[in-house]
């Protein structure tokens, strides 16, 4: 089995490219090269389209591609030269090249957005995507790529093959390949539901962890495992149930589901016996109302159902069920 690229690897070469592309005679049998190596793969795409976009939008470039053309007659006139001027050459375009990218990301404007605890927005980028925003949730933007800071969202992306959307979040990138996909970024795990389309997640450790997603996989990243698994469409249609402002659970742990109310409330619902957060319960309620919910699961479950300050706190059975179950 071929081992998989490193990240760094594929950007020095695509960096390799830019640079003869720009200084030496490049012909057809050239163009029908770098096709190949473009075909080959998306990571090799992405990286050439991303230092392309640097190499063109630095103005430093103008002045160092000036030179470089009066050393290329140079170099045909003293052929001993060759090798070392083209190793030269190749370091001073992954130097500027890489330095041009970091000007652009820093030039061009990023645009931020945010939701509150409850809060639900959605926006519409310039490409024509759109990005829809769940409770605390704080997204970056900037051109056809996206950061996740924090929360959760539902990407449907207008596909452009030749400048692929992008999103990080977590240490791990999820790519666009025709797509409409929900990115949860959790303090310790990174979780993608691909809705439609296909989208390939890649962990940034330069470890060769990767998938790519077809419609239903949920796949979890933490920063050392990443896990595919197959989820109906059922269950992607209850994940999106925020998006009409519910949470569905089916068969969900007492703990699991207070925790998802948690989420979009600052009224906090505390499980505090450890045998009632593992009763499950099943249903369809409004994500912002916690008392409703806890009065189901009180009356559903037999718990017993007190406030404490702005926590609604959940004990074990209430006397009469424990009578009962004497």
């Amino acid at each position: 089995m071929t081992a998989p690229e490193r990240a760094t690897d594929i950007e020095t070469q695509a960096a390799e490219w830019i640079g003869r592309r720009e200084l030496d005679n490049w012909g057809e049998d050239d163009n029908r090269a770098l096709k190949a190596w473009l075909d080959a793969s998306l990571a090799h795409r992405v990286a050439f389209v991303r230092l392309e976009t640097g190499w063109k939008r630095t103005e430093r470039l103008a002045a160092f591609r000036t030179p470089m053309r009066e050393q290329q007659r140079i170099e045909h006139a003293k052929p001993g030269w060759t090798l070392l001027f083209r190793a030269i050459a190749a370091t001073a375009v992954i130097a500027v090249v890489a330095a041009a990218a970091a000007t652009y990301m820093v030039r061009d404007n990023t645009r931020e957005f945010s939701t509150p605890i409850g809060g639900h927005e959605v926006i519409t980028l310039t490409d024509g995507s759109s990005v829809e925003l769940n409770t605390d949730t704080v997204l970056r933007t900037r051109g056809r790529f996206a950061e996740l800071v924090k929360g959760e969202a539902y990407f449907q992306i207008k596909h452009d093959a030749q400048h692929p959307f992008i999103v990080k979040a977590g240490g791990h990138s999820v790519t666009d390949l025709g797509t409409a996909f929900i990115v949860r970024n959790d303090p310790n795990k990174l979780t993608v539901r691909l809705v439609e389309g296909r989208a390939r997640i890649d962990a940034a450790n330069d470890k060769g962890q990767g998938a790519v997603l077809t419609p239903g996989d949920v796949a979890v990243a933490s920063q050392g495992a990443l896990s595919v698994r197959k989820a109906s469409v059922q269950q992607l249609e209850d994940n999106l149930g925020w998006r009409r402002g519910v949470l569905v659970f089916d068969r969900t742990t007492l703990g699991e589901a207070a925790a998802e109310f948690n989420r979009y409330n600052r009224e906090k619902l505390v499980i505090a016996d450890p045998a009632a957060a593992r009763l499950t319960i099943g249903g369809t309620f409004p994500s912002g109302n916690v008392a409703l919910f806890s009065r189901v699961a009180q009356a559903a479950l037999n718990l017993h159902l007190e406030t404490r300050g702005a926590d609604i706190v959940i004990t074990g059975p209430t006397k009469t069920s424990a009578k009962t179950s004497e």
